[in-house]
């Protein structure tokens, strides 16, 4: 890999511009009620800037199969080191090789409709260092570091809010639980409602929800359901560089999420887990498990407002970002403010 530190120092400070540039290109489409073109220019700028950066990066979470998806496709390379000959480029003796989990736009119907919440994100780590989740479900539950295993996904809703009460020293009335709003969750939310909680319901873009747990003053305490698998990767890296606690199990059963999403049958679905060698197709990943590597990083770029980051905000010649990227080597959580200059503005806004 080059030197553990290398990923670290190289590539931390590129990365960031990669959401940065992919936030800004989905936010000219906020509004606009195009959920696909939001997703494909993030796509198109996240890509063009990952090709600039001096490593060999491979996409083990992305935009789906290549048949599907014809850029940042699972399996695709990136980066300067994958050109023809990489030894114009690059020395071999110090070739970065990097495993990538990309989302471009998540929440891409927040980018369509202007709402708030939705970012441009990645994690990354050596190769080999994130779990290349099938484009499956999977239930999750994402709290505070003080309530790291402590809390289990095993348990009931209820039983984990009493834990979480006692290990944060607050209320079960006190606790907010962030939930997607779907069908499936309905049973859970009641539950979550009985046992003397909050529930807040959102629509798309569970990834800032479980990185909200990490940080006090959010008022996020739980994330708690079922969403989309690749995105629990990603979520999985920032906690284990967090110290949160996540836990994700693969949810392969269509009559469980309802939606049709994940494959005709409960058995095919089991098969393919098998030929991705996945043999137990039930276990209960941490966020070590899911994000294995020796050094992970992870960066967000707020498209639309969130809870964490502020949206892109555009001004006369130019546009304001604020990312956070997190590090588990040098164990720090960054969050920059950017001003971008196109041309000559006119003005740089300050706030």
């Amino acid at each position: 890999m080059g030197g553990k530190n290398s990923v670290d120092n190289v590539i931390g400070l590129e990365i960031i511009e990669v959401v940065e540039q992919a936030a800004i290109a989905s936010a000219r489409l906020m509004g606009k009620g195009d959920k696909n073109g939001a997703d494909h220019v993030a796509v198109e700028a996240m890509r063009k800037r990952m090709n600039q950066i001096h490593m060999r990066g491979r996409i083990v979470i992305g935009e789906g199969e290549r048949d599907e998806a014809p850029m940042l496709y699972i399996g695709e390379e990136v980066g300067i080191c994958t050109q023809d000959d990489p030894s114009k480029f690059c020395n071999p003796d110090e070739l970065l090789e990097i495993d990538i989990a990309v989302d471009p736009c998540e929440g891409t119907n927040l980018v369509a409709y202007g709402q708030n919440g939705s970012m441009a994100v990645l994690a990354i780590s050596e190769k080999g260092g994130l779990f290349a989740a099938p484009d499956f479900y999977m239930k999750k539950l994402a709290a505070p570091a003080v309530a790291k295993n402590h809390v289990d996904i095993n348990k009931s809703a209820t039983e984990n809010l009493k834990i979480l009460s006692d290990c944060m020293n607050r209320s079960i009335e006190d606790l907010v639980v962030v939930v997607m709003d779907r069908p499936r969750h309905k049973d859970l939310i009641n539950e979550i409602r009985t046992a003397g909680s909050r529930v807040r319901l959102i629509s798309d873009g569970d990834v800032s929800a479980a990185i909200s747990c990490a940080f006090s003053g959010t008022n996020i305490h739980a994330l708690m359901g079922i969403g989309a698998a690749p995105e629990g990767v990603i979520s999985a890296a920032a906690m284990r560089a967090l110290g949160g606690h996540f836990q994700g199990q693969l949810i392969y059963d269509p009559e469980v999420v309802k939606t049709g999403l994940i494959g005709e049958s409960r058995e095919g679905n089991l098969n393919r887990l098998e030929e991705m060698g996945i043999n137990d197709a039930d276990k209960v990943y941490d966020a070590h498990e899911l994000a294995s590597g020796e050094t992970v990083l992870f960066a967000a770029c707020g498209i639309t407002p969130g809870t964490l980051m502020q949206g892109v905000r555009f001004f006369s010649g130019g546009a304001r970002t604020q990312s956070l990227v997190i590090s588990s080597l040098s164990k720090t959580a960054r969050f920059v403010d950017t001003v971008h200059m196109f041309g000559q503005p006119k003005n740089i806004q300050l706030h």
